[in-house]
């Protein structure tokens, strides 16, 4: 059966970071719950292909689909909404559109003419941005226009948003955010940037049909009514959104602003469907009503900006739900702890999480936090590096390997305890060539990881170039320290656990990619629970 997808475009306008992503999540999320069959795209505009090659300091987190494709940290959060993996196609980059238009030029597609912004450029991204809606498997295709309306870099996805405005007509709406300031002076809230920002958007030839209005008061219907008549929008096409304190509220506030409703009413949609969000309303009672609390410890060195481990620290609150308990995050830069004031740092915590990255910086602290852990009998959870960091730990201080670390951080160790995957050797370019995406894992019965999973045979995401090295698998085991977890194809350490701990356990790959609302990841629920002092 055929599906007669209609397209959905959010675009943003006044300032950047007012939540595009949340709200398409939040209109998707309500759609879905209506029974509809919806994924969300994004568009960024910056030249790199993807942004795997992006500081995080920079870009935040770099979330990784099943496929294996370094995305957006907005398709976290479109996964967390919607319970359902998006993929390659769900993330396009300028650089992307670019270098696939170069790639066709130097075949040869476009013999004997001028390549130019205008049409080829916006027609490469009038193809990405139609390439979900032609599988048939989806009714609505929300896409995220990154940046800014103005944005030099933005202008080709607004020209291309003109264009399907046309040629889709019923099946194609625009959604524009934009932010209503409060003046504390005068004591009210400024039309102003709104009215200039959909003035921009007309200028470029979009007319937005909805408005969504970031603020942090209530909007009076006259201030709606001001709005609609100087933005050629309907006055209950003016949407309210207020700040929110947690993004899972969201999706309830613009319920009761009726913005799916809006949307359905402008593509012509009768279905008379009713929003079913009882999961979501159970989660957000535990949420909003715990009967616990526990502080955790997440050592990283990206932790003055937070967004560098978004998906993590979402999974704690997935997985504080399931446990009755708020899970408060001390974070805690790696370049402060040593060995000396590492009893003191985490005197607080009550587990600790050693998160992933890239690079010697930081290490040493990381070492630190994770052999107080252990010594100590601290719920411990590494993710990919500090997976990583849990062997060399565990190496120098009970193998007595001194000299031991990762060839990544000292190519000339006499001990490589992790080193290089044999495929990576000789690789030059960066970007895509980790081992990256969904692989699978077999669990050892008996473990803790088997006991978490309850099963043998899983799949998680990874994001690495750096691996156990196999050799020392013996010694390893001799001492205590066991992989409970194995790619069946390659032998390659996925899991590594202390049995005689109360909770110790590694992983080279990242499950908080793959927690969600409905799904909160076992790991992390177990960690919790752990923290808490409870049994696992």
């Amino acid at each position: 059966m055929s599906v007669n997808t209609k397209y959905i475009f959010v675009t943003g306008g006044v300032t950047s970071s007012l939540g595009k992503g949340i709200i398409a999540a939040s209109l998707a999320k309500l759609l879905q719950a209506r029974g509809f069959t919806v994924t969300i795209q994004k568009l960024d505009p910056y030249i790199n292909i993807d942004p795997g090659t992006l500081n995080p300091y920079e870009h935040g987190e770099c979330y990784v689909t099943e496929d294996g494709a370094e995305t957006d940290l907005d398709l976290g959060h479109y996964e967390r909404f919607l319970n359902v993996p998006t993929s390659q196609a769900n993330n396009v980059t300028t650089g992307r559109i670019y270098q696939s238009v170069i790639e066709k030029e130097r075949k040869g597609e476009f013999l004997g003419k001028t390549v130019q912004v205008i049409p080829h450029i916006t027609d490469e991204i009038k193809n990405r941005i139609k390439i979900l809606g032609k599988t048939g498997q989806f009714q609505f295709v929300i896409t995220e226009i990154g940046g800014t309306v103005g944005d030099i870099e933005s202008l080709p996805y607004i020209e291309a948003v003109r264009q399907l405005k046309w040629e889709l007509g019923e099946d194609c709406t625009v959604i524009h955010l934009t932010l209503l300031p409060y003046l504390a002076t005068s004591g009210e809230l400024k039309t102003k940037p709104t009215q200039h920002s959909v003035k921009l958007l007309l200028e470029y030839g979009v007319q937005p049909d909805i408005l969504v209005c970031r603020s942090e008061h209530e909007i009076s219907s006259d201030i709606r009514r001001k709005i609609a008549l100087f933005c050629n929008v309907s006055p209950d096409a003016v949407i309210e959104a207020l700040d929110a304190s947690t993004i899972y509220e969201v999706p309830l506030l613009m319920e009761k602003e009726k913005l799916d409703e809006i949307v359905l009413k402008k593509l012509n949609i009768t279905t008379p469907t009713e929003v079913h969000l009882e999961k979501w309303k159970n989660f957000l009672n535990k949420f909003y009503n715990p009967t616990k609390e526990v502080t955790i410890g997440l050592v990283g060195k990206y932790v003055e900006l937070k967004e560098s481990y978004k998906s993590i620290a979402e999974a704690f609150i997935h997985a504080g739900a399931v446990n009755d308990c708020k899970v408060t995050v001390e974070w805690i830069h790696s370049e402060s702890l040593t060995d000396e004031n590492v009893k003191e740092k985490l005197k607080n915590v009550k587990g600790v999480l050693v998160a992933p990255g890239f690079g010697n910086r930081g290490i040493e602290g990381k070492i630190s936090a994770i052999k107080y852990a252990r010594e100590n009998n601290v719920p411990f959870l590494g993710i990919c590096l500090g997976m990583q960091c849990s062997v060399i730990e565990f190496a120098r201080n009970v193998l007595g390997l001194k000299d031991a670390h990762s060839r990544e951080m000292n190519p000339a160790t006499s001990a490589p305890v992790i080193d290089l995957l044999e495929a990576q050797k000789n690789i030059s370019h960066m970007g895509g060539t980790m081992r990256l995406g969904s692989y699978p894992c077999r669990i050892v019965e008996g473990t803790l990881a088997h006991k978490i999973y309850g099963k043998t045979d899983i799949n998680e995401r990874h994001r690495h170039r750096y691996e156990f090295n196999n050799e020392y698998t013996k010694l390893f085991k001799d001492a205590g320290m066991v992989l409970s977890g194995l790619n069946p194809n390659a032998e390659l350490a996925e899991i590594v656990e202390i049995p005689t701990h109360p909770f110790f356990i590694g992983v080279q790959f990242h499950p908080e990619y793959k927690s969600t609302v409905e799904n909160p990841h076992p790991l992390f629920v177990s960690f919790v629970k752990a923290c808490l002092g409870e049994k696992v």
